[in-house]
């Protein structure tokens, strides 16, 4: 096993434990990644109709700009946090953001729809490197749980903010600019967080990592992708012989990924580590949360924008509650799941989320704005309450020499829902839009042409005679609204599944209370001595 401790007498405590100088500044800097990832997201979901209107995307070119980046950083997340495990987080987090930097310019001078799908899968190679550093590093600078735990939420308060900040900031720049300004946003703070974090964040790698393996990370990838790339075709074109062969593919990757790593001195992804309970719980919550979550809000800006046609900036602005809701969950979570209980915050988070989503079953063109924001604030409380808390166990039951890998995991997870999430939700309102009956006196070729998405009926609408146009576009948003209406449905159902299994995976699962006081072996999973949660019959 690699990132063996030796362990400490009880009620001792190691060098290693003493509170870390400037650990504070460092977070400071480390969260602007996290901010950027979180406006980088959002942003994305701003400007696809200007992208629709430029690139002239087809519908399903449009769903690989949309899920391209998930699908690369969940097949390279695991690996990159081996790797800074191996080569120094702190290395590892400089090189990405150098590298995220240039691939926004790439994507915001992107001239046809592939070559912004391929800016885009260059994105999450070099996002891969930014989340699970982050983490890593907040594990290894702060060794109290209780610090632990804030300097998580407002890690997670930070990736709020910047689904905040996003839209605000993408809609204004949309508004006066062209549409590949939203990634030139990306530049400044990659400057920021390179030039200061070089001066300010310690460097910390396991000092016993063992060779990287290139045939995991290999398998790895080509596992995940593979798997999603099938559920992703599968849904939309059914069950061909080419997507059957992907998912083969990809199913035996991953199982002789898996076998691997039992038979490694030097594992990429140390198994032993869902042996824990709460540790697989909170990873199984957070991917079915993501899943549930995450196709809604990929097309609610278009609802937004193309139903409700509102400007990018008040579609941002409308969008702001959630992310105030997450900000002020995520800030509190720690203390709160001390005075009550893991599974309580966790599953009673991921169920209010559940039930916020079933109110979004009956959105219109006419729903309010007050209507949208009282719904949106309670998804982001519930979100930020399970999110939070989910995180701070994860990132505590590993020994801190593995904590790079355990956050990769995490960010798997969530990346891997979010694919899963636009690919299987998406094709639900994809599916349920293409559907709809042109209004008599519409030429079929624009019908066609209407059918391929929501921004495509509002440029072929632009083109025909007045009445036509309008009956045209009344059409394509009821059929995009019934659509959004039925993935609501689904995307709730699975929040609830995923309350209930948080419910039953987390029973008996607690933030520890105090000052790190012992050492821990790296060969167990459970998080004793390390400043992790404890875990009760």
């Amino acid at each position: 096993m690699t990132g063996t401790t030796p362990s400490a007498p009880a009620g001792s405590a190691t060098v290693d434990d003493e509170p870390r100088p400037g650990r504070w500044l460092a977070l400071a800097v480390l969260v602007l990644a996290v901010l950027l990832v979180g406006v980088d997201a959002t942003v994305l979901g701003l400007a696809t109709p200007f992208l629709s209107e430029d690139l002239r995307p087809s519908g399903t070119q449009l769903l690989w700009i949309g899920d391209i980046y998930s699908f690369v950083i969940a097949g390279l997340l695991v690996s990159m946090g081996s790797l800074g495990d191996r080569i120094g987080r702190k290395k590892l987090l400089l090189i990405g953001s150098v590298a995220f930097g240039g691939m926004s310019v790439l994507a915001a001078y992107a001239t046809s729809a592939e070559m912004m799908i391929l800016a885009r899968a260059l994105l999450g190679v070099a996002g891969a490197t930014l989340m699970p550093s982050t983490l890593a590093l907040i594990r290894n600078l702060f060794h109290d749980p209780r610090e632990r735990s804030l300097a998580i939420g407002i890690w997670g308060a930070m990736a709020s903010a910047g689904t905040a900040v996003g839209p605000v900031l993408g809609g204004f720049l949309l508004g006066h600019f062209w549409w590949g300004s939203v990634f030139l946003i990306n530049l400044p703070v990659m400057a920021l967080l390179v030039v200061v974090g070089a001066k300010v964040i310690p460097e910390s790698r396991n000092p016993d990592p063992g060779p990287w393996d290139l045939p995991s990370v290999g398998l790895s990838l080509v596992g995940i992708i593979g798997v999603v790339y099938a559920i992703k075709e599968a849904a939309v074109h059914g069950f061909r012989w080419p997507v059957l062969l992907a998912a083969v593919i990809g199913v035996l990757a991953l199982v002789v990924f898996v076998r691997r790593q039992y038979t490694l001195d030097s594992p990429l992804l140390n198994m032993k580590l869902f042996h824990h309970r709460g540790f697989s719980g909170a990873v199984l919550a957070d991917l079915l949360t993501i899943l549930g979550l995450s196709g809604l809000v990929f097309f609610l800006s278009q609802f937004l924008q193309m139903v409700q046609l509102r400007s990018p900036l008040n579609a941002g602005l409308t969008e702001l509650p959630a992310a105030v809701g997450a900000i002020g969950a995520g800030l509190a979570a720690g203390y709160v799941a001390r005075r009550l209980s893991v599974r309580i915050v966790v599953a009673g988070g991921l169920a209010v989320v559940g039930l916020a989503l079933a109110g979004c079953i009956g959105l219109h063109a006419d729903t309010s704005t007050v209507e949208l924001g009282a719904i949106l604030f309670v998804v982001g409380v519930g979100g930020g309450f399970a999110f939070t808390v989910t995180a701070d166990v994860i990132l505590s039951s590993v020994p801190k020499d593995e904590a790079g890998a355990a956050s990769a995991v995490s960010e798997t997870a969530y990346e891997l829902g979010a694919a899963l999430g636009i690919a299987l939700l998406g094709t639900i309102v994809t599916g349920i839009y293409r559907g709809f009956a042109a209004p008599p006196g519409v030429p079929a070729g624009a019908a066609d042409a209407a059918r391929e998405s929501l921004g495509g009926a509002v440029d072929t609408a632009a083109t025909l005679p007045a009445e036509q146009g309008a009956a045209l576009l009344k059409t394509a948003q009821d059929s995009f609204v019934s659509g959004l209406d039925v993935a609501a449905g689904v995307g709730a159902a699975v929040l609830l599944a995923a309350a209930a299994a948080a419910w039953f995976l987390l029973r008996g699962q607690e933030l520890a209370h105090g000052p790190v006081t012992s050492g821990a072996t790296s060969g167990s999973a459970s998080a004793s001595a390390s400043g992790g949660p404890a875990e009760h019959p």
